[in-house]
């Protein structure tokens, strides 16, 4: 149960330090509506995994390749849908702008930024799923254990990049502007990477 537990430990840290869509959305709404509308954000894996882990090992292997590249043009369209309204704020940022999107809204998003991004999929799929099944067959324990330390890290890591972010965002009005241009630049180009990855995939000799 504690060698589960330390992989749990060691890829719940990883995931949440690996940048992406979602560690991107979660800066964009720390800078535009401050940390206290940000932290509830960190807990949408929890509300999406759980589909996202049981499609990767039930279904993901047997489903054709095309499904697959179908997530990414979904997923790029998206993070791109959400980059635009970042940009938004950025060019009609005050200083003052302080959370007057509900939380909900902000969770709901959140949640569908990893549901329509393949990284969550891809990593379930090649790198813990196979561990979690093998934890999971030899004691329940193992697999739960496994469950436990991922997303309690993971939680945990998210909140630290969240502070580290508000932290960054107060050092004054022109930085904060500079920080969410940045992080509309970033979800756009997360956005067209997933797309293009989905359409090279069909491309000719891709």
């Amino acid at each position: 149960m504690t060698l589960y537990l330390m992989w749990g430990i060691a890829y719940g840290f990883a995931a949440a330090m690996q940048p992406g869509p979602f560690q991107t959305y979660l800066f964009s709404q720390t800078l535009r509506h401050g940390w206290r509308h940000a932290l509830p954000v960190v807990l949408a894996p929890l509300l999406s995994d759980g589909p996202i882990i049981a499609l990767v090992l039930l279904i993901l292997s047997n489903v054709p390749p095309w499904w697959v590249q179908l997530l990414h043009l979904a997923g790029g369209a998206f993070v791109l849908f959400l980059a635009i309204g970042v940009f938004r704020s950025w060019r009609d940022y005050q200083a003052q702008e302080q959370g007057d999107q509900p939380d909900q809204q902000s969770i709901l998003r959140a949640v569908l930024v990893n549901l329509l991004n393949p990284g969550p999929y891809i990593y379930w799929s090649l790198v813990t799923g196979p561990i979690l099944l093998t934890g999971w067959r030899e004691a329940p324990v193992n697999g739960l254990s496994l469950l436990f330390g991922f997303y309690l890290t993971m939680v945990v890591s998210l909140v630290g990049l969240v502070v580290l972010c508000a932290g960054a965002g107060k050092l004054g009005s022109k930085i904060n502007r500079g920080l969410l241009g940045l992080s509309g630049f970033a979800l756009a180009g997360f956005g067209l990477y997933q797309i293009g990855s989905g359409i090279a995939a069909w491309w000719p000799g891709g």
